[in-house]
C-alpha cells in the first residue's frame, strides 16, 4: 500500500458507513471510501472477506445461499449493503452462465491471440466491454480475465489464452481488455502472477530467472497491463518463482506489486493455490479463492484468525487486506451498479466476437493471389467439422457453446478438461452463401477418397486443427491425426490449395512448400465460421500480425525439451521429472531469442499479410532529454481499402535481442496517406537495475528500426542517447 494510503488509514476516525452523508462518499476516492468501510468493520467482519467460498461450481455438494453456482461467491457482512461478490471464469467470455437459469447464454470471443494479432487497443477494449457486459447481465460482478503470461514454449497449453510473447505488445493488449471489462462495473483480475509460462507441473515446478530479467520480460507484461487498464485484482500463480510458490512470494506480491508499482487493488489466489497460513498473508496475499474446498484446507478462515490471535499476523495487515478489496469495488462503482440478470443482446455481442477474428486472423501465405476467392470457383472444404463449427480452446476459459458442441462427444466419463467443443458456427456454411452449390466438404477422414474429390475443384480449403487445453502441454509443434498427411495429399492432386489453421499455438508446416495459402485463424469464437468465410471471399481484409513466432522446428526454441510433458503418473511426475526450470534465456524471449541467436523462424512475430500493399516512408527520430519518439509515413498503394501495423524495433547499445518500442495500427483507404508518431516505452529502451531497484537507459547509440516483422532489415537510424534512471 502507498504511503499516502497507510497514513490515511492510520489517522482515519472509525465510523459507519451511515454517518458519511452520500454526497461526500460519493465525491471521495475509491482509496477513501474504502478505508472509511473497513474502520467500521470488526476484526471478524474483516477476516470473513478475506477468502471467498466455492460459489456452487466447483466440488462443492451445494450451492452457498444468494449463488448463482460459479468458480466463487463472497457474502458481504448485511450491515454492509454491498452485493455478493460472484466469481465467473472469464479468459475469454463469461465461462459459467451455465449456472444461470433461465439465461445461460454467452458469446464466446476468438482466442486471446486473435485479439492479440490485431494489434489494436480499441478492438481489445471493445471486445473486454462485451463480455464485461455479458458479466453483468448474467448476475457476474468479478471476471477471472487479463492473461498475461508471456510465451516462452510454443507448445504451453493455455498460450491461445494469452496476448503472445513480447511484453509491450501483451501489457497494453491485455491491460486494453481489462479496461472494457471494468468500464461494466465489474472487477477483472490480471493473471497468472508470475512466470506461470508451462502447464507441466505447473503445481510444483519453480521457473528459475534473475530479478532483472523478469522485470525486463514476464513482469513488464504484467506492469504494463496493470498501468494500462488498472484491474481490481491480481491472481497469483500456481508456480513456483525462484522456489517460492508465487502466492507466497513476497518479492512478487510485496515488493513489485505493491511496493514499486503502487497496486491498491487486492492479489487473490488462484483456485489451490495457496498452501500456508501466516507466509501467505505476510508476504501479500490478500483472499484465499474458494478456500473450503479446492486448497488442502482453508488457510485464510479460522487458521488465519489464530494466527492473528497469536500475533503471528498483525491486525492491520487483515485490515489492509479488507481494505484493498472493498477498493476494488469502489474503483468500478460496483455498490452502486449491482449486476442485473436479463438478457443479453446475442447479435450485438456476435458482432463484436466476429469483428475481432477478422481483424485478428493472419494471413501467412498468399501465393500468385489465390485469395480471395472468387464468387464463381467450384471450393472443395476438408476437414476440421468445418460442416459443423469452429473449435475452442479448453479448460477455464472455455465459453459453453450456445446451441451445445457443433460437434458432439460423449463426455459423460470424461475427467477435467473434458472434451473438446466445437462452437456452432460453421465455416462450411458460410462460404455456400457466397459460392452457393459451387463449394462442397468432404471430412478428410479417407484421404484417398478426399484426394480424388480435390483434382475436380478449382481451389481446395482445408481446415487443420489442434486442440489447446489448460493443464496440459502439447508435446511437440505437430498437427495430430494424419492431417500433414492429408494436406499433403490433397496438394499432390490440386495446385491450390488453402489451409486454415485452427490452433492455439504455432505448428511445423511440412507442406508449407506445397500449397499456395495459410491462414491462422487460432480458436476463432463465437461468430468464427462467418468471420473466415468473409476473409476468404475478400469482404473482410487480413490485417492480423503474429503475436508470436513460429519456430521451424522446436529445436530452434530456448528449451526443446519440457520435462514431464510425457509422464503419465504421478510417480513419473514427482520422481522422474527435475522441478527446477532455469529460464538461461532471461529476458530474451521468443523474437528476441532468435534475434540474439541468427535464427530463421518458418514466419516472424510480427508478420501479417494484406490483400493491400502498403508503402513506408519518411522515417525520422525525435529524441528528447528522457524520451525518443519517431515519425513516418504510410501509404496504401493498392487498390483496396486494408490495415497495416508498422512496427518500431530498437537494439540497445551493449546488444541483445532487438525489443519491440512500439507500433501504430492504421487503415487507409486507396491512395491515401498518413503520418503518423510513435512514442517509444522508454523502459524498452533500458535494463532494469535490481541493485538499485531502478531502471537504467544506457549511454549509446540505439539501433532504430521501422520494420513490418521483428526479423526484417526495414529503415535503419541510429540515435545517440544520454543515460537516464527511472524510478520504477
Amino acid at each position: 500500500m502507498p504511503s499516502s494510503l497507510r497514513s490515511h488509514f492510520s489517522s482515519i476516525i472509525v465510523c459507519s458507513t451511515l454517518c458519511l452523508p452520500a454526497h461526500i462518499a460519493l465525491a471521495q476516492s475509491p482509496a477513501k471510501r474504502a478505508s472509511h468501510v473497513v474502520t467500521s468493520m470488526s476484526l471478524e467482519e474483516q477476516l470473513d472477506i478475506v477468502y471467498s467460498r466455492d460459489g456452487g461450481g466447483f466440488g462443492s455438494a451445494s450451492i452457498p445461499e444468494g449463488a448463482l453456482g460459479s468458480a466463487a461467491f463472497l457474502k458481504f457482512p448485511m450491515r454492509l449493503g454491498f452485493p455478493n461478490l460472484e466469481y465467473s471464469d472469464a479468459g475469454l467470455g463469461v465461462g459459467d452462465p451455465r449456472y444461470v437459469r433461465p439465461r445461460g447464454l454467452a458469446v464466446s470471443l476468438p482466442a486471446g491471440l486473435a485479439t492479440a494479432s490485431t494489434w489494436d487497443l480499441d478492438m481489445a477494449q471493445k471486445a473486454g466491454t462485451m463480455i464485461g457486459s455479458e458479466a453483468w447481465h448474467t448476475g457476474f460482478n468479478v471476471l477471472l480475465a487479463g492473461g498475461a503470461d508471456l510465451t516462452r514454449d510454443p507448445r504451453n497449453g493455455r498460450n491461445f489464452e494469452y496476448a503472445g510473447e513480447d511484453p509491450l505488445l501483451t501489457g497494453r493488449i491485455v491491460g486494453a481488455t481489462i479496461a472494457g471489462i471494468q468500464s461494466q462495473h465489474v472487477i477483472s483480475t490480471v493473471k497468472h502472477f508470475a512466470m506461470n509460462d508451462l502447464e507441466t507441473s505447473r503445481m510444483t515446478m519453480s521457473a528459475n530467472i534473475s530479478p532483472q530479467d523478469m522485470r525486463e520480460s514476464d513482469l513488464l507484461a504484467f506492469e504494463i497491463a496493470i498501468e494500462t487498464g488498472h484491474p481490481g485484482s491480481v491472481m497469483c500463480s500456481y508456480n513456483r518463482v525462484n522456489d517460492l510458490y508465487a502466492c507466497e512470494n513476497a518479492y512478487l506480491l510485496t515488493k513489485t506489486l505493491k511496493q514499486d508499482w503502487h497496486y491498491p487493488g487486492f492479489v487473490m489466489s488462484d483456485w489451490g493455490a495457496d498452501h500456508t497460513t501466516v507466509r501467505a498473508a505476510l508476504a501479500g496475499l490478500d483472499q484465499e479463492s474458494s478456500g473450503n474446498t479446492i486448497d488442502s484446507r482453508l488457510f485464510f478462515g479460522r487458521m488465519l484468525a489464530d494466527a492473528v490471535n497469536k500475533g503471528e499476523v498483525p491486525k492491520t495487515r487483515i485490515a489492509d487486506m479488507a481494505q484493498r478489496i472493498l477498493y476494488a469495488m469502489y474503483e468500478v462503482d460496483l455498490p452502486a451498479h449491482r449486476p442485473l440478470i436479463s438478457p443479453i443482446d446475442v447479435s450485438a455481442d456476435m458482432a463484436v466476437a466476429e469483428k475481432d477474428e477478422e481483424e485478428g486472423a493472419v494471413l501467412l501465405k498468399n501465393m500468385h493471389n489465390i485469395l480471395p476467392l472468387r464468387r464463381d470457383m467450384h471450393i472443395l472444404v476438408v476437414g476440421g467439422h468445418a460442416n459443423a463449427g469452429v473449435l475452442s480452446g479448453g479448460g477455464s476459459a472455455q465459453v459453453p457453446a450456445i446451441g451445445g458442441n457443433a460437434v458432439p462427444i460423449n463426455a459423460a466419463n470424461l475427467s477435467w478438461p473434458g472434451a473438446p467443443v466445437y462452437f456452432p458456427s460453421s465455416p462450411f456454411k458460410a462460404m455456400r452463401a457466397f459460392g452457393s452449390d459451387a463449394v462442397t466438404y468432404e471430412a478428410g477422414t479417407d484421404i484417398a477418397h478426399a484426394s480424388n474429390a480435390a483434382r475436380h475443384a478449382d481451389a481446395v480449403v482445408v481446415f487443420a486443427t489442434k486442440w489447446s487445453v489448460e493443464s496440459i502441454d502439447s508435446s511437440d509443434m505437430a498437427l495430430p491425426e494424419k492431417q500433414n498427411d492429408l494436406i499433403a495429399a490433397l496438394a499432390k492432386v490440386n495446385h491450390h490449395v488453402i489451409v486454415i489453421l485452427e490452433t492455439g499455438n504455432p505448428i511445423e508446416m511440412p507442406w508449407i512448400h506445397d500449397v499456395e495459402g495459410v491462414m491462422e485463424a487460432w480458436y476463432p469464437g463465437a461468430a468464427g465460421g462467418q468471420a473466415i468465410a468473409q476473409l476468404l471471399y475478400g469482404d473482410a481484409n487480413p490485417s492480423g500480425h503474429l503475436p508470436m513466432t513460429f519456430p521451424r522446428t522446436v529445436t530452434q526454441t530456448a528449451h526443446p525439451d519440457i520435462a514431464g510433458v510425457n509422464a503419465r503418473s504421478a510417480f513419473d511426475v514427482q520422481f522422474h521429472t527435475d522441478q527446477e526450470l532455469f529460464y538461461d534465456e532471461g529476458s530474451e524471449v521468443g523474437y528476441r531469442w532468435f534475434d540474439r541467436q541468427h535464427l530463421k523462424p518458418l514466419f516472424p512475430f510480427g508478420f501479417g499479410l494484406s490483400y493491400s500493399k502498403f508503402g513506408l516512408s519518411d522515417f525520422q527520430l525525435h529524441p528528447g532529454p528522457k524520451n525518443l519518439s519517431v515519425s513516418f509515413t504510410v501509404t496504401n498503394t493498392s487498390p483496396r481499402e486494408g490495415a497495416i501495423v508498422p512496427q518500431i524495433y530498437v537494439t540497445l547499445p551493449n546488444g541483445g535481442g532487438r525489443r519491440l518500442a512500439g507500433w501504430q495500427r492504421i487503415a487507409l483507404a486507396s491512395g491515401k496517406s498518413r503520418t503518423v508518431t510513435v512514442a517509444l516505452d522508454p523502459r524498452i529502451l533500458a535494463h532494469f537495475d535490481a541493485a538499485h531497484d531502478c531502471w537504467r537507459v544506457p549511454a549509446g547509440d540505439f539501433t532504430v528500426r521501422l520494420a513490418n516483422t521483428a526479423s526484417d532489415d526495414g529503415v535503419v537510424r541510429v540515435v545517440t542517447l544520454p543515460s537516464w534512471t527511472m524510478a520504477p
